[in-house]
């Protein structure tokens, strides 16, 4: 069994990360115990990681969707980043300061139809057709009828989605393509695991604190500085409800079983002080999208994607966070040179925002080997050995 299907295994969580910068001799638990050591979940703006922010409009039948893309850069190839189900362009936030630092290039992260702050007409179409023409009809609407030389990178559904955009031609100037952490077989497996997976998620969160809390404490997100950027753009803000009791108990239970193995009681005693004491005037956070209800696309994302991945006539790349995760198409194709592989042990299924510099390294290299862009700032290829 695969470490994504474990994860989503009967709803269970993944082992909790260690603290950013601990070492493997010293607990996370004791680490926060020391003077200073409270790690801080406030959500960061999205504007300390890209340059700008744009709503691009794109119209069709029924009228005008507008999407939300996030730039940095201003020379080389354009990376164009699509997020995984839930997630939005924000989680691309740190990835995108490090890539940036390592090559000429400019970056367009896009919430996909549905999810962060794009507005669509009909935000329930998930399909894989549907959402691969919106990335089609967002780089015409940007760039016009001569798009500069493009690279599409998708994480989890955003990598079906870039592999199935790639397959259709829908960017001309398409260059190169990579997935991260995403196979068919893996996939189609962890279907069945999936809805008690998102069962197992608390509904709601009293404030985007809790909301950065929970994803780190989790182990969804394992680095609390993308965890701080990325949750503002996977929750909303409910509007005139108040913070059920059931929620409340799950998200605190995770807290609470964190803490319980460390040495005295004090310290516990006085988070829940001060959970208790939190202001109750504000309305309680829910995800911006009930995945649970987009199960109809699933299989429609992921069932033929190995294929369509090694048919794309285009040099590609794909970052995986274990081994075990390649199914026999892709075992076949890694053999015969059809692709770049790369593995990124250590990290959970969020592997661009576990070790953003290791994926924008591996991501950098790609692109010089090929002589796609330039490197900036000294940085020095490493080529993998698979």
């Amino acid at each position: 069994m695969s470490a994504l299907e474990k994860t989503m295994h009967l709803g269970r969580l993944p082992p909790r990360p260690p603290l950013p910068g601990s070492g493997s001799s010293q607990s996370g638990a004791k680490m926060r115990m020391g003077p200073g050591r409270k790690r801080d979940f406030s959500p960061v703006p999205w504007s300390q990681y890209f340059e700008s922010m744009e709503d691009v409009e794109v119209e069709n039948e029924t009228g005008k969707d507008t999407f939300r893309v996030y730039k940095s850069g201003s020379e080389g190839p354009v990376l164009l980043l699509l997020h995984g189900g839930g997630h939005s362009a924000l989680s691309w936030a740190v990835f995108t300061a490090a890539i940036i630092s390592r090559v000429q290039c400019r970056i367009v992260a896009l919430d996909l139809r549905g999810h962060g702050e794009t507005k669509v007409k009909n935000s329930e179409d998930l399909s894989a057709e549907t959402m691969a023409k919106d990335v089609g009809n967002v780089v015409e609407a940007m760039y016009g009828d001569l798009p500069p030389p493009i690279m599409l990178i998708g994480h989890s559904m955003g990598g079906a989605i870039a592999v199935h955009t790639a397959s259709s031609n829908l960017v001309p100037s398409l260059l190169g393509l990579c997935m991260i952490d995403v196979v068919e077989g893996t996939a189609m497996d962890a279907l069945n695991s999936m809805q008690n997976f998102l069962r197992g998620r608390p509904k709601t969160f009293k404030s985007l604190e809790n909301a950065v809390e929970w994803s780190v404490k989790s182990g969804q997100i394992r680095n609390l500085e993308s965890a701080r950027v990325s949750m503002v753009g996977q929750v909303k803000q409910c509007e005139g409800i108040t913070s059920p009791e059931g929620s409340k108990s799950i998200v605190e239970g995770i807290i609470e079983e964190e803490e319980e193995d460390e040495e005295g009681s004090e310290s516990v005693n006085k988070r829940k002080k001060e959970d208790d004491m939190e202001t109750k005037k504000d309305h309680p956070y829910t995800w911006r999208i009930e995945l649970a209800k987009t199960e109809k696309y699933w299989d429609g994302w992921f069932r033929g994607l190995s294929n369509l991945f090694l048919s794309c006539p285009i040099p590609k790349l794909l970052l995986l966070a274990g081994v075990d995760r390649l199914d026999k198409d892709l075992t076949i194709g890694q053999m015969q040179g059809k692709f770049q592989m790369q593995v990124l042990p250590q990290c959970g299924h969020a592997v661009h925002e576990d070790a953003p510099d290791k994926v924008a390294e591996a991501v950098a290299t790609f692109l010089i080997r090929h002589r796609f862009a330039e490197p900036i700032g000294g940085f020095q290829c490493v080529f993998p050995g698979c």
